[in-house]
């Protein structure tokens, strides 16, 4: 499974032709308590770079962005009732939806970890 990273804070990590999408841990620092999450529908076809979901904290509203084109095959609905799982998990348990990977040259637009490190420095 290849992790990758979006300039915007996103995350995806890819395995076969889906790809699993959240934001960085350093998103949700920059947020703070995140108080409530609007997802995709499932069956939504997305084109990349439109926003995708929406992620309330106590500061802001954020869009979150579709990193590539696809169609939404599943959502995280824990967030829906425990949004705070995005603070405590951003990388794991927190992740937003899953897409069905519509043209993988996408990918080759966006930052491996260590790209992604450089980008937050």
């Amino acid at each position: 499974m290849t992790t990758l990273f979006t300039s915007d804070h996103e995350w995806l990590k890819i395995d076969g032709d889906v790809a699993t999408v959240g934001i960085t841990d350093y998103a949700q620092s920059q947020l703070g308590d995140v108080v409530f999450v609007d997802l995709p529908k499932v069956g939504r076809s997305l084109k990349k770079a439109e926003a995708a979901a929406v992620v309330e904290s106590v500061k802001a509203a954020s869009d979150v962005y579709a990193p590539i084109s696809g169609e939404v095959l599943e959502v995280n609905e824990a967030l829906a009732s425990e949004p705070a799982l995005v603070n405590s998990d951003a990388a794991g348990k927190a992740w937003f939806f899953k897409l069905k990977i519509a043209d993988k040259s996408e990918l080759g637009g966006l930052m491996d970890e260590a790209a992604y490190q450089a980008h937050t420095a």
